[in-house]
């Protein structure tokens, strides 16, 4: 008989996540699942890279010295189902040393991995196919520089892994919620009939991937928790068979779970927020409700499902080039002058030991001097700053290219304006760019394999549809009512934001802090006014998405990250901060409105 609810805990947002979630969220008890989430695609190039050098490796060995090694008794003890996606390039190798484990300390649990995600086996033949970058329509990629391909796998491989006895669920790369909604899938016996039940589930395994970002990490309000950041409590979400939850975290803990914390996560990297496709369902996020229930206890309801799309999102990493750079900082008067002409001077010596030696010029260099805003315009608090960063960094085809910047920048250490300082040890070293390389693949062409103990069986996903987000109805603006007596506030006094990444694109979503504020947000924050306010990075379109349910806005920015992850020279190649530039943004409300909520306090 199925259960009506469930319990599952977030302990791992990335590779590297604090080792403290596991037995804080055993601790807390009351717990069916504890869910891991490692991978992000620069995390896939770096496994491949490791497998390459050792056939064993390739997986997130965190999971099993910090996640697991320290916590199996207790997690066999309170009979608690364990799914990761910790095992990367090489899953078959990350049960295996997690059934080591398990034979030292006498405990029975099955183990399973879920296989057939990793497509780097096929690289010649993929590479004559025609596949061409969903994002850019570029070419795939040499064959001979690939790191990794991997398939976006969903959910019901891991709830077949669950359903035959599985105790602890690996796999390799699946999308970030799958973990979550496999559990569903499970223990409430949903179909893939079961449209929004699935989208329900998937939205669940969202807030809950990126840990404590749903409980008070990143947060708009980031003084409402400062006090207790150093315990701050990993998120739980009590799942309903319907598909709606309550997201908690473990009493006694630090940070705080509400509606902006929660709305926030659930805007986090997505982009047209009616058309989040999914391996199992494309989730309609528009009309999401999120309400306080009690302290630390947030429902979410409304999530709408389309049926699944007819094929998996691949992502390829391969090497482009070399990279490198380092930071240093000037104080003193003339600070930012000071290091926007040292860099100047750095360029200028490396390139003419580069023709000196018949290479070919910086594929692209990037200087920050952080610390001076001009650059902002109209935007900008400090023109002049006494004390900077500046950050200088280039690409070369050649590994030795990046040598000669590093050094030339070293070497005029005694040859620099005055003001110089800095903390640091060794010389930086080039890396290789590793650049993403994303493409559609019919499901029929990926053979996936759930492996649980020696037997392994197959698995045949649902065929799916072609979808096309052109097709959506599209909510209705909000309109402004009163727009008499109109003053500035900053956007910050009205709203929620955070922002993220996917591969050269930035996502900000904006949630109203009151739903009478959102008319006001949506007749002052257009495409224009982000589209000017990034106007320094950014290279391609601002889409906006009206998000009815939330009172939000969720803005998609195209080519704004100089190519993001390790492909970007920038010092936020992932967007992380862009929200914190836009919640500046002056905002036109009334001035009654800015009287009855004492809105003036925040100019």
């Amino acid at each position: 008989m199925a259960k009506k609810a469930i319990r599952i805990g977030g302990a791992s947002g990335f590779w590297g996540d604090a080792a403290m979630s596991t037995p804080q969220l055993l601790a807390g008890g009351g717990l069916d699942y504890i869910v891991y989430d490692y991978l992000a695609e620069i995390t896939m190039s770096i496994m491949a890279r490791a497998r390459a050098e050792k056939p064993e490796a390739g997986y997130a060995t965190d999971f099993i010295s910090l996640a697991l090694k320290l916590n199996l008794p207790e997690i066999a003890r309170q009979k608690v189902k364990i799914i990761s996606n910790a095992g990367g390039v090489n899953p078959e190798a990350c049960a295996a040393a997690v059934r080591k484990l398990l034979a030292d300390r006498g405990l029975d649990l099955k183990v399973a991995a879920v296989t057939g995600d990793d497509l780097v086996a096929q690289k010649d033949q993929l590479a004559q196919q025609g596949f061409a970058e969903m994002f850019s329509a570029d070419a795939f990629p040499d064959p001979s520089n690939i790191l990794s391909i991997n398939a976006y796998l969903g959910a019901f491989p891991i709830a077949k892994a669950l359903d035959e006895g599985a105790d602890i669920v690996i796999t390799g790369r699946c999308v970030d919620s799958a973990v979550t909604l496999g559990a569903c899938i499970h223990e409430f016996g949903w179909t893939p009939a079961d449209l929004d039940r699935l989208a329900g589930g998937s939205l669940a395994g969202h807030i809950l991937e990126c840990g404590p970002q749903a409980t008070g990490g990143n947060f708009t309000d980031w003084e409402s928790v400062i006090d207790r950041l150093e315990d701050i409590g990993y998120p739980i979400a009590e799942i309903s068979a319907d598909g709606s939850f309550i997201c908690t975290k473990p009493e006694g803990t630090g940070g705080i779970v509400n509606v902006g914390t929660v709305s926030e996560q659930m805007l986090y990297e997505i982009g047209d927020p009616q058309a989040y496709m999914l391996p199992d369902v494309v989730c309609d996020f528009s009309n999401v409700k999120i309400e306080q229930q009690g302290p630390d206890r947030v429902l979410v309801s409304g999530a709408k499902g389309h049926p699944a799309p007819d094929s998996y999102k691949v992502c390829a990493t391969y090497v482009d080039g070399f990279r490198g750079g380092l930071t240093m900082s000037f104080y003193g008067i003339d600070a930012s002058r000071k290091a926007a002409r040292f860099a100047e001077v750095v360029y200028t010596r490396a390139r003419r030991t580069l023709r000196s030696l018949n290479l070919p010029d910086f594929t692209e260099v990037s200087t920050e001097v952080i610390g001076a805003e001009s650059q902002y315009g109209d935007f900008a608090r400090v023109e002049v700053a006494r004390e900077v960063v500046v950050k200088i960094a280039a690409k070369h085809p050649d590994a030795t290219g990046i040598g000669i910047l590093l050094k030339e920048a070293t070497g005029l250490g005694l040859a620099t304006p005055p003001g110089l300082s800095g903390f640091a040890g060794g010389r930086p070293k080039p890396t290789p760019v590793a650049r993403l390389f994303s493409f559609a693949i019919p499901k029929d062409k990926v053979s996936i394999s759930v492996e649980i103990d020696g037997g392994k069986s197959g698995f045949t996903d649902t065929k799916g549809q072609r979808f096309d987000p052109a097709s959506l109805p599209r909510p209705e603006t909000p309109m402004a009512e009163d727009t008499s007596g109109l003053m500035f506030v900053p956007l910050v006094a009205l709203a929620w934001a955070r922002s993220g990444d996917k591969g050269d694109k930035s996502n900000i979503g904006v949630i109203a802090r009151r739903a009478d504020y959102f008319p006001y947000i949506c007749r002052s924050l257009t495409t224009k006014v982000v589209a000017e306010r990034f106007a320094h990075f950014l290279k391609g379109d601002v889409e906006r998405f009206v998000m009815p349910g939330p009172h939000a806005l969720n803005f998609l920015l195209h080519n704004v990250l100089g190519g993001g992850g390790v492909a970007s020279l920038r010092n936020d190649p992932q967007g992380k901060g862009y929200a914190q530039l836009l919640l500046e943004v002056p905002i036109e409300v009334p001035a009654s409105l800015a009287r009855r909520d004492n809105l003036e306090a925040a100019i």
